[in-house]
């Protein structure tokens, strides 16, 4: 089978960003392939194979260039081979599903195949999500998931306490990766997935997390805003450290109560 692969072609000095970018977009690896002095090029096959592949980059760099190659499964799906599972806090660990259980006392693993979604849990903004959903114990009621892909954030938050989450996602695979997995482990009754816009999704939540990349956060903020109940939690995702200050404007009259960092990405915590 021949599927899709990106290739982003960035200046040598931009190839921590590229690769993030990527990661971020949905890519399962990153392999660099330096083709002339300065130039990398950055393969990777995207979760989503359609146009919402493009839609997950956003708009890159005048100084790097996109194409798209074809290239056997064989190849695209080796990354399998080099995955492991994540602990995200001492009690909890996002593991692909391939891979057997840890059998820890007093841990509760989360076990995903992400199928053509991004979500696979090993992304540093995914991780800090899934630990501030986890370290708001016991999560209130009502949960939204704004970019779910695989729907590990909405499982994590149902593990957490909500008695119900709401996945919503641009890409058409989602809805099934994400039923897929909340079955796996456990919640299916509990997790909702759709494509419905933000726009269009009614009502308040008592958490909304977003973990999509900063040019879409400024873009939703109004709607970000108005579906985070007046005393609820938003935590946003997908932003360089240090390169948010426009998102925080963006959310504002929220307030900023919270941050943490990890490997170069941040991720906010707001309150009305």
């Amino acid at each position: 089978m021949i599927v899709p692969v990106t290739v982003v072609t960035v200046p040598a000095d931009d190839v921590e960003l590229g690769a993030d970018r990527l990661m971020q977009a949905g890519a399962f690896a990153v392999e660099e392939r330096s083709t002339a002095p300065g130039i990398v090029e950055l393969w990777a096959v995207l979760a989503d194979r359609d146009a919402s592949v493009r839609a997950r980059l956003g708009v890159i760099p005048p100084t790097w260039s996109l194409r798209v190659e074809s290239v056997d499964t064989v190849y695209a799906d080796t990354w399998r081979e080099h995955v492991a599972p994540v602990r995200v806090a001492p009690d909890l660990v996002l593991r692909p599903a391939w891979l057997p259980s840890l059998d820890e006392d007093g841990v509760t693993e989360v076990a995903l195949e992400p199928g053509a979604t991004f979500g696979l849990g090993d992304h540093p903004t995914t991780r800090l999500c899934a630990a501030a959903v986890w370290r708001m114990r016991p999560v209130l009621v009502e949960v939204l998931d704004v970019g779910a892909g695989s729907g590990v954030l909405a499982i994590v938050a149902v593990l957490a306490g909500a008695r119900h989450a709401t996945a919503i996602d641009i890409a058409e695979v989602s809805p099934a990766v994400v039923a897929d997995n909340a079955t796996r482990n456990g919640v299916g009754e509990r997790v909702v997935a759709g494509t419905t816009p933000l726009a269009e999704i009614d009502g308040t939540f008592d958490l909304v997390v977003a973990n999509i990349l900063a040019p879409e956060l400024v873009v939703l903020a109004p709607e970000l805003r108005r579906v985070t109940a007046a005393d609820g939690t938003l935590v946003v995702s997908g932003l360089l450290v240090g390169r948010y200050d426009h998102v925080v404007r963006a959310l504002a009259p929220m307030n900023l109560l919270h941050s943490d960092e990890l490997d170069g990405w941040a991720a906010l915590e707001f309150r009305h």
